[in-house]
């Protein structure tokens, strides 16, 4: 049963990491992104690019470690403009349309990076060398039969780090105050000299560079990643954000953990067959005594 845990651990670090995407935007628009998991995806192809390319000179036989720092730059830098590309083109002139145009101009989105990335890359999935794997699938054994990758370690210190490092941001920096400020009221907010527009972009940016870290470290763990392979973490972390409360940036935290630790023991205790459904089983339980999610507050509240 260890074993189950620390896999979804693992697993719930990587929700989590999207998950707060989805929440950051939420609270600060009122809106879904649903191209966010395709922001993952796109995060995932770029980190395997960037090593294949750093590969080819060398880099990555010379130190596997700073090659995989570059390729986590590579891939933050890119979802970073895309998140700021997308909300400029696609969600910005339609802010204060009714709500319908943005869902729609955001599933429009999704499928825009979707098949962007097909065409480009096409329909095979991307697979990492053994040679960078080696090493990072190393495991470190707790007792004859439970064991932990240094990869999922890894994983685990990073997902943590971000999310407290980001905790720190919204509450103590300057940014982060006036991101919390937008969302208790944009009109507000506007009229004391806050430069909303540059808010909600740096709000996308940093949703996105979450993303890509979350998508490439998965990229890693799983060692090969097709262009469909956004959409179902996507749809399992945004359960993860409303599980702990849309809005809240600790709630979408927490909702990522629980649900990557219940999936993984509904595969120890009933079947793997029906893992993606273990996720939904979980929010309908939850929602029906909390509907606001586990850690959900007032609208004034998020973020």
């Amino acid at each position: 049963m260890l074993q189950y845990l620390i896999n979804g651990l693992v697993e719930g670090a990587i929700y989590a990491l999207i998950a707060l995407g989805y929440t950051m935007v939420y609270g600060i628009l009122g809106m879904i992104n649903f191209a966010h998991g395709e922001i993952y995806m796109l995060g995932a192809y770029a980190g395997i690019l960037a090593i294949g390319a750093m590969m080819s000179v060398g880099l990555v036989a010379a130190s596997l470690p700073l090659a995989i720092l570059l390729a986590f730059c590579f891939g933050i830098v890119v979802c970073a403009l895309w998140g700021a590309t997308m909300e400029k083109v696609a969600y910005r002139p339609l802010r204060e349309a009714p709500s319908l145009a943005p869902l729609i101009s955001a599933i429009g989105a999704s499928f825009f990076i979707l098949n962007l990335v097909m065409v480009c890359q096409g329909k095979l999935k991307k697979s990492l060398t053994n040679d960078v794997r080696e090493w990072l699938v190393t495991r470190v054994m707790i007792s004859d039969d439970v064991g932990i990758m240094y990869l999922e370690i890894g994983i685990l210190v990073t997902s943590i780090l971000m999310m407290v490092g980001l905790q720190l941001f919204i509450h103590r920096s300057r940014l982060g105050k006036a991101m919390r400020a937008t969302a208790q009221d944009r009109t507000m907010a506007s009229l004391v000299g806050i430069p909303i527009n540059r808010v909600i972009t740096a709000t996308f940016v940093i949703g996105s560079g979450l993303a890509a870290v979350a998508g490439i470290m998965f990229a890693l763990y799983a060692s090969a990643f097709g262009y469909t392979d956004g959409y179902l973490p996507g749809m399992k972390a945004f359960t993860a954000a409303v599980l702990g409360g849309i809005g809240n940036v600790p709630g979408a935290m927490l909702g990522g953990f629980v649900l990557g630790i219940a999936e993984n023991l509904g595969i120890y205790w009933f079947s793997a067959d029906y893992k993606d459904v273990y996720a939904f089983v979980i929010l309908m339980l939850v929602l029906i005594f909390r509907p606001r999610g586990i850690l959900g507050e007032r609208v004034a509240d998020k973020v």
